[in-house]
């Protein structure tokens, strides 16, 4: 491969003195393509197959040793999981650095999708923070909302926005992390057609891009926030330029992240401010390309008034919808074309405020479909790890857990015990969706857009 790596992207790299650019060709050319997972912490269960060596700047990140058919794998399609390239996983060490996880904070991930990073952060922040991931693409605002929706928490909320419109949510995220789309050329290794794609001028164009997209949810920073700027790119214009960019116009103060120097990547600063910054490259670590850095804002930002808002009686009470649920948190829920919401009381103004702002996908867990007097269960509610251990549930082997994501029919036998009514499907003791058995029959609820048409 290495003969069709961009000329004009090798020589700049190779200005560095320090970059060894025969180890980079090699990497292209010959370098193994990695296959990492992370964890998910909140679903534990044993797996088919063996995790290999940890990821070391992630304690729940694991390079496998092969690459399993993710399709066929239950506990993928349950949440147990994430594929993630392991570069972009040191955003847990971040966050563990800067002590993110001490308090409840309101974070937002601004370029959210697939939502690698947003169940990352849902992991590692605090329980108790709110997180808010967006995407401005529709089609991919849904697969973002599918995968947060596997990972089974309740304390975020999913939106399909332009990044200018949290301006008007003033200085309401104590962090922001922007993961921004770039001319992508550290994923050159394990996309090989995205070469095809880069030029010069693409790099200017995502720099300029990058820029817009910053300052545009700039007012959205509380202030002394913490900005997370990331991307997949080698091209100093997407990377430091755009670090020394954000010091220069908004006084930002770049904070150094202590790193271990086993671990390979470069710590570098940006040319102008000498802002600190981390380069990932595949002849350097075991994983793709990255760039992140980390700033802090040094300004009093204007405030979102969260004091004025009023919130409103819910139309369904928590008390109705409690026996779904086995929480040990003080909840209140949100109805919004008859699907029940569920999310932390004490996140109710923040609900509030998003919601008059931002055009929403999902808010919290919505649990099911309320039909006047009684619940018809989602299957959000079946993926999250506050559902009542007491509902009724039968565990499948993996023939029969395989049939249930194809949405086949099941065997009645199985389900003998469990009596006419609602009923959990599980594998390997975790959550797969739902069923109802009715005597003579057991119907399969899981949803048809999930479904797996091959296996």
């Amino acid at each position: 491969m290495s003969n069709i790596l961009p000329n004009a992207l090798i020589r700049k790299l190779g200005a560095n003195p320090y970059f060894d650019e025969q180890a980079f060709l090699d990497a292209h050319e010959n370098g193994n393509k990695l296959t990492s997972i992370r964890t998910n912490p909140f679903k534990r269960t044993s797996f088919d197959f063996n995790l290999g060596t940890p990821v070391p700047w992630c304690d729940t990140g694991f390079y496998l040793n092969t690459r399993p058919k993710f399709t066929l794998d239950p506990l993928f399609h349950a949440g147990c999981y994430y594929v993630q390239e392991a570069s972009s996983m040191f955003i847990a060490h971040i966050v563990a650095q800067l002590g993110l996880a001490d308090d409840p904070i309101k974070a937002l991930d601004l370029c959210a999708a697939p939502g690698g990073k947003s169940t990352l952060l849902d992991s590692y922040l605090n329980p108790k923070s709110f997180l808010v991931a967006n995407e401005i693409i529709k089609a991919r605002a849904n697969i973002l909302q599918d995968n947060l929706m596997r990972w089974g928490l309740f304390n975020i909320a999913v939106s399909n926005n332009d990044p200018a419109a949290f301006k008007r949510l003033p200085g309401f995220f104590d962090l922001v992390l922007v993961d921004a789309p770039c001319s992508g050329s550290g994923m050159f290794r394990k996309d090989e057609d995205s070469i095809d794609e880069w030029s010069e001028a693409a790099v200017k164009l995502c720099s300029e891009r990058q820029k817009r997209i910053l300052a545009d949810m700039m007012p959205c920073l509380a202030s002394y926030g913490t900005l997370i700027y990331s991307t997949c790119s080698y091209s100093e214009e997407e990377n430091e330029a755009i670090v020394d960019w954000l010091m220069e116009e908004y006084g930002f103060e770049s904070i150094q992240i202590p790193i271990n120097e086993s671990w390979g990547m470069e710590e570098t600063r940006s040319s102008m401010k000498q802002g600190y910054a981390y380069r990932f490259y595949p002849h350097r670590v075991e994983g793709e390309g990255f760039f992140v850095a980390v700033l802090k804002l040094k300004d009093v930002q204007p405030s979102f008034a969260l004091k004025k808002l009023k919130v409103e009686k819910p139309v369904v009470s928590f008390e109705q919808v409690k026996q779904w649920l086995n929480a040990g948190h003080d909840l209140t829920t949100l109805v919004h074309n008859d699907e029940v919401h569920v999310f932390l009381k004490e996140h109710e103004l923040y609900v509030k405020a998003i919601q008059q702002v931002l055009y929403l996908k999902n808010v919290g867990t919505t649990i099911g479909k309320w039909m006047g007097k009684e619940l018809l269960p989602s299957h959000d509610l079946a993926m999250s790890i506050y559902l009542n251990a007491d509902i009724p549930a039968v565990e499948l082997d993996l023939n029969a857990a395989q049939d249930y994501l194809r949405k086949e029919s099941l065997d009645m036998k199985s389900f003998d015990s469990v009596g006419k009514g609602w009923c959990l499907v599980k594998y390997k003791g975790i959550s797969l969706g739902w069923v109802k058995a009715l005597g003579n029959r057991v119907n399969n609820y899981y949803p048809k857009e999930l479904r797996i048409a091959n296996l």
